[in-house]
């Protein structure tokens, strides 16, 4: 009996079932279909797309197949050799997910949401489950085999969700275990840059993160991680720091090499000049790299002895390089003071030798304030005009009352004061001073001529010869009451005066305009009537309105 006939013996006890999984051979095979003998009354056919590879198909060879219809239309079996095997494999994945759930799979494309996976059957993948971190390019995992872990079956719909996530993290967790239990401080260990931030770096170290402040990247400056290190790159770091229970590692790169502040103060002692690069400019400063991981800062009060520098990008540019001197050096805090001006002599050494007290100089008015005006006598150095020095006859209030800025001015070497770097100047010393013979030019009862140059509440302040300043009390004004100065005088205006007092001491003249045509007697008794005034009175004396003025005067109030 042949092989054949002794299958269809025995397939004639058979009892054949719909839906049940039955053997049989290969009778044909036709380009399209395979026609299957399962010793049934008749043959069944498969598509030929349901074999892996149909070339390796062979008349004789025995197949599992699904019997999905005893007869159909045309009165053939209705076979399935892929329902067979998905019949089998689901029935193998039950078991798989009712025990540990661990199995292998082919990655077989890219579908919204994730990926599908051939585990026998088809399955799906969402994306959140691929990796710890969701990637952005699913196409790199098609084709790829991978472990996963089957997390929810349905076996109405027969769909399978996986979870490759779930198997890195157990992964991950136990390598987190390993290496909190055999690594300890001061250990210096492999690692993969995974991610980085403004602040650092995340280190993944086969399994566990561990944190690479930036600060501990390198002994030298740093704005960013991304200057340093990239995504994928392999370091070696130092742990500095082990939280086991919060599960944390603190790294550090720099310590894997050798602390260029070791030994500082003999490799750069005070006074010694050297090169470096200008790595960062501040409104107070600049940085400038003088070793790799060792900088100093230049102030910018240390640019120059006597420009007047308000930031260090005026004469300075990133990446330049220049020499300075070292200044200090604060080993513990890590800092180191340069200067450039030490560079060259400081001019203000031999300041007394060009600019000798008592000697003329000239210079341009570079600025003024309430107190005096700045006189630029060389770059960057001023020389200063006090208030008190511009006339020895007027009473100025403010320099701009005689003077102009960018004016050029001649003027005498009062003091110098080295250490503050200052220079005192004066103008009126340019002349002899006129009140030391001023008694000899002015005498009680002179007839004088003046112009108006103040109004004040109490009188009027008038020109004479020489630049001489007198005061006219409003008591002096006229014979008749006078409530208001203005009403009388203007600023300007040429008056006619007799001289009622004159105090060298005080540097002060009182004039009259009433008294201008008094006769000798009656400007005699003017004038006791006159000194004989006290304040409190009705009429303050002369003595009192020049106070009076210097209180009541304001650069505001002058009228040219």
């Amino acid at each position: 009996m042949t092989e054949m006939q002794e299958l269809i013996a025995k397939s004639s006890l058979r009892d054949f079932k719909e839906g049940s999984i039955v053997k049989g051979r290969v009778l044909e095979i036709r380009p399209r279909e395979v026609l299957v003998d399962i010793g049934y009354k008749s043959e069944g056919v498969i598509p030929a797309s349901e074999f892996d590879d149909i070339n390796d198909v062979e008349v004789g060879d025995e197949v599992e197949v699904l019997l999905e219809r005893l007869e159909n239309e045309d009165g053939m079996v209705v076979l399935s050799k892929e329902k067979a095997a998905h019949k089998q494999n689901w029935d193998k994945i039950v078991k798989v997910f009712e025990g540990d759930g661990l199995i292998k799979g082919k990655v077989k494309g890219v579908v919204k949401g994730g990926l599908t996976v051939n585990i026998g059957v088809e399955a799906f993948l969402p994306g959140s489950q691929i990796d710890i971190v969701p990637p952005k390019d699913l196409q790199q995992f098609v084709g790829n085999t991978y472990d996963f872990k089957i997390v929810k079956i349905n076996d109405e719909r027969k769909n399978v969700v996986l979870s490759r996530r779930e198997i890195i993290e157990q992964e991950r967790a136990e390598k987190r275990a390993r290496f909190l239990e055999t690594v300890k401080v001061g250990d210096t260990v492999k690692g993969m840059v995974k991610n980085l931030t403004d602040f650092g770096a995340f280190i993944d170290l086969d399994g566990m993160d561990g944190l690479l402040h930036i600060t501990d990247m390198t002994w030298g400056r740093l704005t960013h991680p991304s200057e340093l290190l990239k995504i994928g790159q392999e370091i070696d770091v130092v742990v500095l720091d082990i939280n086991k229970e919060k599960e944390r590692v603190s790294l550090g790169l720099k310590q894997t090499q050798r602390n260029p502040w070791d030994k500082i103060e003999e490799r750069f002692p005070v006074g010694a000049t050297v090169r470096g690069k200008v790595t960062n400019l501040v409104p107070y400063g600049a940085f400038v790299e003088i070793e790799e991981g060792v900088e100093g800062l230049i102030h910018v009060s240390e640019l120059s002895w006597t420009k007047r520098i308000t930031r260090p990008s005026d004469v300075l540019s990133q990446g330049q390089e220049i020499e300075a001197v070292v200044l200090g050096v604060n080993k513990e805090e890590q800092k180191i003071s340069l200067g450039v001006r030490q560079l060259e002599p400081n001019p203000w050494d031999a300041i007394e030798h060009k600019y000798v007290i008592g000697s003329r100089v000239t210079g341009k008015i570079r600025n003024m304030t309430a107190y005096g005006a700045f006189v630029e006598l060389e770059e960057g150095i001023d020389g200063m005009i006090h208030v008190s020095d511009l006339s020895w006859t007027r009473k100025i209030n403010h320099p701009s009352e005689v003077l102009k800025k960018n004016d050029e001015v001649e003027a005498v070497v009062l003091d110098i004061d080295k250490v503050n770097q200052r220079i005192s100047l004066g103008v009126k010393q340019l002349d002899s001073d006129p009140w030391k013979e001023i008694d000899q030019k002015y005498k009680i009862g002179d007839l004088v001529h003046g112009k108006v140059t103040k109004l004040a509440s109490f009188g009027a302040f008038v020109q004479l010869q020489d630049d001489i300043d007198g005061l006219v009390h409003i008591s002096q004004l006229s014979e008749e009451h006078v409530a208001k100065v203005k009403d009388v005088l203007k600023v300007g205006q040429e008056v006619e005066a007799r001289v009622i007092k004159v105090d060298k001491t005080e540097r002060r003249i009182g004039l009259s305009i009433k008294a201008a045509h008094y006769s000798d007697e009656e400007l005699r008794r003017e004038t006791e009537a006159f000194d004989s005034l006290r304040p409190g009175e009705d009429m303050v004396g002369l003595e009192q309105a020049f106070q009076a003025a210097e209180e009541e005067y304001r650069p505001s109030d002058r009228r040219k």
